[in-house]
């Protein structure tokens, strides 16, 4: 199976008493909590992560799009997959994703992810998410009701702006172009694989079955609470006729790891009750505006991801519970690599998304979880599918054509008078 190293960026400088004093971490913080010197600092603490996970041994590092918030600071991952694309060399660089359905004209996707393609060599797997209810009614003032159709709008202008050799027109509802001509095109052939994340909605299980895309279910509850979401995609599988390839899904699952299992809660603890109890106190009016989710996926009883999560937490939850109710796995090496393979085969997911910072997790601390993880729980994991093919992973360059960045760039400026 393959790791991917995820991370969300949050703010980690939220008050305490953020939850009393504020009404969600979401739309409508107020920006006096920001601080740009600060946010300098955390930005490229945040990217030495994603790069050390990357020297460790990752298969992907992942970063994906949320707008005005705390909870997460990559209004535009697809700076932060340039920035990455040329101090790594072999990770891919898994955006999760673009919400293409805010983008005007659409075309500014397969533009800016074509690039850390080009750059990186052919690393770069393309997201493809909706996007929350937050970002895309609140934040980008979209029409709920229409979101999907712009969405799939958006989606077959980008694939065929990638695949079309020749200079094209557009007359579709949301986005008119005369002249669509895409320079750069993907490395990749013939396009960046594309996986779609998604909080349970019916439609999305359909869709990616139907177009063999990876489904990302990137859940805040863990996985216990994911087995009944994860048995509906695969059901879903099983109606189109196609076969159970667990590369075709992925999953998203917080971890700590430390010595012990008492040690963890020592180390974790605090970070994940930043997660659940700041990042994540998001106003449910905002978390599920009426249009957002379409009939079919209501009438199902699923909630939108985040206004479920909310709504659990919002009577607290301790560690125990945490841990217990399978929010976050943790504890010793052994107690990780066993719960996640326990977690890989149940829900039967070949790509694993794991948050090793979460919260307001330190540098130190996160460079202690990734290292044990990457040493001591991933070689453990690697082997589990290895009967079955990825046809959802990454079509780089071969490794002796790609270009590496010259180390001795600062000695040579140093040479010039």
């Amino acid at each position: 199976m393959k790791l991917h190293f995820f991370h969300l960026m949050p703010w980690p400088d939220l008050p305490d008493d953020f939850q009393q004093k504020y009404r969600s971490v979401w739309v409508d913080v107020p920006s006096h909590l920001y601080d740009a010197a600060r946010g300098h600092e955390v930005y490229n603490e945040y990217l030495d992560e994603l790069e050390y996970a990357a020297d460790c041994g990752f298969d992907g590092i992942c970063v994906n799009e949320h707008h005005s918030n705390a909870y997460g600071l990559m209004p535009s991952p697809n700076i932060m997959a340039a920035a990455l694309a040329r101090r790594t060399h072999n990770a891919a660089l898994v955006v999760m994703g673009n919400s293409i359905a805010l983008y005007n004209p659409p075309i500014r996707v397969a533009e800016e992810f074509a690039m850390p393609d080009v750059i990186s060599g052919g690393r770069l797997v393309a997201g493809f998410p909706v996007g929350t209810s937050m970002d895309t009614t609140f934040a980008y003032g979209q029409i709920p009701v229409e979101l999907r159709e712009k969405y799939q709008e958006a989606h077959d202008l980008i694939i065929r702006a990638w695949t079309d050799p020749d200079v094209f027109r557009w007359n579709g509802k949301y986005t008119k172009l005369r002249y669509v001509n895409t320079w750069p095109k993907p490395v990749q052939k013939p396009h960046p694989p594309v996986w779609i994340p998604g909080g349970g909605s019916i439609e999305t299980w359909d869709w990616c079955t139907e177009m063999d895309y990876l489904y990302a279910y990137l859940s805040y509850s863990g996985y216990i609470r994911a087995a009944g979401t994860m048995k509906g995609f695969w059901s879903e599988v099983d109606r189109q006729g196609k076969e159970r390839n667990p590369y075709r899904a992925g999953f998203l699952q917080f971890v700590g790891v430390s010595e012990t299992d008492e040690q963890a809660e020592e180390e974790y603890a605090a970070a994940a009750d930043y997660f659940y109890n700041r990042c994540l106190h998001v106003y449910s009016g905002f978390a599920d505006a009426p249009g957002y989710r379409t009939l079919k996926t209501v009438k199902s009883g699923l909630m939108a991801q985040v206004g479920q999560a909310a709504a659990q937490l919002r009577a607290g939850l301790s560690w125990k519970d945490l841990v217990e109710q399978g929010y976050i796995v943790a504890g010793s090496p052994k107690t990780v690599r066993e719960k996640l393979e326990e977690v890989a085969k149940g829900l039967n997911v070949g790509h694993l998304m794991v948050l090793l910072h979460f919260g307001n997790l330190s540098k130190q601390q996160v460079t202690k979880n990734t290292t044990l993880f990457a040493r001591e729980v991933m070689p453990y994991l690697k082997p589990i599918f290895n009967e079955w093919e990825d046809k959802w992973w990454i079509k780089p360059m071969p490794s002796s054509a790609r270009v590496a960045p010259a180390p001795a760039h600062a000695d040579e400026r140093a040479g010039v008078k």
